[in-house]
């Protein structure tokens, strides 16, 4: 069976590390990024619910989060939504398929504090009036890949996608699997192959590593 790399930083890591064992994966991880608290404070004015994108906002918030649990939380993916809940908050909608698809099965107009990383998406499109704020980091840290020929490899973001780029030179019999269109396109070319899941998702970007390590090398 063909090693499955996973990239993303912990405890996520660990996350998909027990989901894929589960699914009979040889998997094992090389985080390529560290998750800090960033200090922060809400920022004035009034807000009618939080917008979750990562468990690791709630996990990184710390104490100021507490001023911040009588609003509804609207989480992408059941891990976020697990993690508000255990925080104290009540989930209005759960998406899990994506922070567009959420916000667009929500009320427009709702003003939402994003607690967010450095990292994120613009929303500045969105019908909501959606206020960034930055709760934690993705730091980058010394990461050897080593000899991963013939592994897949899972990209959890994009910027795991630049990265991943720069430290691999010979990638003809690797496989990457990505979660969105937006990490495929940071990813580069020369790989084996390179699949996008079919919901941005860790379920179904294991789905996918169970189908590429089922898939005869070329």
């Amino acid at each position: 069976m063909r090693r499955v790399i996973v990239l993303r930083p912990g405890p996520g890591a660990s996350e998909t590390l027990a989901r894929a064992r589960e699914l009979g994966l040889d998997a094992t991880a090389v985080p390529l990024f560290e998750i800090e608290a960033a200090d922060w404070k809400m920022p004035e004015g009034a807000f009618d619910g939080v917008l979750l994108t990562s468990a690791n906002a709630v996990r990184e918030a710390g104490d100021e989060l507490q001023k911040l649990r009588g609003l509804p939380a609207y989480a992408v993916g059941e891990a976020t939504a697990e993690a508000a809940r255990d925080a104290g908050f009540d989930v209005a909608a759960t998406g899990g398929d994506g922070v567009e698809r959420l916000l667009g099965s929500i009320e427009p107009d709702l003003r939402l504090a994003h607690l967010c990383g450095a990292d994120r998406k613009d929303y500045s499109g969105a019908r909501q009036q959606i206020t960034p704020v930055v709760v934690y980091r993705s730091r980058a840290v010394d990461a050897d890949l080593g000899d991963v020929s013939g592994s897949v490899i899972l990209v959890h973001s994009p910027r795991a996608g630049e990265r991943l780029a720069k430290l691999v030179e010979n990638r003809s019999h690797i496989a990457v699997a990505v979660i969105s269109e937006a990490a495929a396109d940071t990813v580069g070319g020369g790989w084996e192959s390179v699949a996008v899941a079919d919901k941005p998702t860790d379920e179904a970007l294991l789905a996918l590593a169970v189908d590429l390590c089922n898939k005869p090398q070329p």
